[in-house]
C-alpha cells in the first residue's frame, strides 16, 4: 500500500497539471507559440504589484513533488543487501552522482552529491514533461534564472572564504584597468547559465511547433483531395515530429540538465581561493584544507 501511495505521489501532480492546462488553454487555430499560461493574478487595486501564478511555477512544484515521490519509492524498504531492482537503481544513482562530484569538484565537496543530483533531476524532469503536453518550466527564463542566482550565491560564498579584502583586490588583477571587466564577468556567470538553459529548451519547442504547423499545411495542400476523413487528417505529421521530439525534447533536455550541473560544479569548485583560505586558517591556528580527488 505504501508503494502504491508513492506511485500516486509521482503521477497525480502531473495529472493535475494536465487537467489545469486543459481547463485554462484558450481555443486557437493555426500556429500558437506562447509562454506559460497564467492561472491566477492578484488584483491591482489590492496590491501595489500584480503577482502571477503561472503554468511554469505550478509545473515546477508538481515536478518537485513527483521527484520527491520517486526518491521515496526507490528508497522504501532498503536492506543491507540489495534484493530488488529499485534498490539497485537507487544505489547506482548514488554511486554515479558521488563519482561525478569527486571527479569534477574534489574530495572536499563530496557532500555536494545530493545537491548536484537534485539539480540534474529537477532540470531533466522539468524539460521532459513536455512529452505529455505540458509547458516545460525550463522554457521560462524566470525559472532558470532563479536556479542560476542560487548557484551564484554559492559561488560567491566560496570566493569570500579567502577574505573580503582579498576578493576585492582580485578584481583589480592583473591590472586595475581590468576591474570593470572582472566585475561584469562575475555577473555574467549566472546570466549565461540561465539563458543557455532557457534558450536551448525554448528554441527546441519553437522549432517543433513550426515544423508541425508547416507539415499540417503541406498535408492539407497535397492530400486534401483524399475522400472523407483522410483529407482532413495531417498525414504528413506522422513520424517526423516524433523524430524531432527525440532530439529537442529528450536528448536536448537531458543534455542541458547535465551541462547546468557541470557548470555548477566547475564554477563552485573553481571559485575557492585555496591559497588565501589556507593562509587565513594558518593565522587562526587551524589545519589547512586540501581538496584532493576521491
Amino acid at each position: 500500500m505504501v508503494d502504491y501511495g508513492l506511485i500516486a505521489m509521482m503521477l497525480l501532480p502531473i495529472l493535475a497539471c494536465i487537467v489545469l492546462k486543459v481547463l485554462f488553454t484558450p481555443a486557437s487555430e493555426g500556429v500558437n507559440i506562447s509562454g506559460a499560461l497564467v492561472y491566477f493574478a492578484t488584483d491591482e487595486n489590492l496590491t501595489a504589484t500584480t503577482f502571477y501564478i503561472s503554468e511554469s511555477q505550478v509545473n515546477s512544484i508538481a515536478v518537485t513533488i513527483s521527484i520527491f515521490g520517486l526518491c521515496l519509492y526507490l528508497t522504501h524498504g532498503l536492506t543491507a543487501k540489495a534484493v530488488c531492482k529499485r534498490q539497485l537503481a537507487a544505489e547506482w544513482i548514488v554511486e554515479k552522482c558521488e563519482k561525478l562530484v569527486r571527479d569534477n569538484m574534489g574530495g572536499f565537496f563530496a557532500g555536494w552529491a545530493p545537491f548536484v543530483a537534485a539539480i540534474m533531476a529537477l532540470s531533466a524532469f522539468s524539460s521532459l514533461i513536455c512529452l505529455v503536453g505540458l509547458f516545460s518550466p525550463t522554457g521560462d527564463v524566470n525559472i532558470t534564472f532563479g536556479w542560476a542566482i542560487l548557484v551564484f550565491f554559492l559561488i560567491m560564498h566560496y570566493k569570500f572564504r579567502g577574505g573580503l579584502w582579498n576578493y576585492f583586490i582580485g578584481l583589480f588583477k592583473p591590472i586595475p584597468f581590468f576591474a570593470p571587466m572582472n566585475l561584469i564577468g562575475e555577473v555574467a556567470t549566472p546570466v549565461s547559465m540561465a539563458f543557455r538553459h532557457y534558450g536551448n529548451i525554448l528554441s527546441g519547442a519553437v522549432i517543433s511547433a513550426l515544423v508541425g504547423s508547416a507539415l499540417t499545411g503541406l498535408s492539407h495542400s497535397l492530400l486534401g483531395w483524399l475522400p472523407g476523413i483522410l483529407g482532413d487528417m495531417p498525414l504528413l505529421r506522422v513520424g517526423l515530429p516524433a523524430v524531432l521530439s527525440i532530439y529537442f525534447d529528450v536528448f536536448s533536455g537531458v543534455m542541458q540538465a547535465f551541462i547546468f550541473a557541470m557548470l555548477t560544479m566547475l564554477n563552485v569548485a573553481g571559485a575557492v581561493p585555496w591559497d588565501d583560505w589556507n593562509a587565513r586558517r594558518r593565522k587562526q591556528n587551524k589545519p589547512e584544507i586540501q581538496n584532493t580527488a576521491a
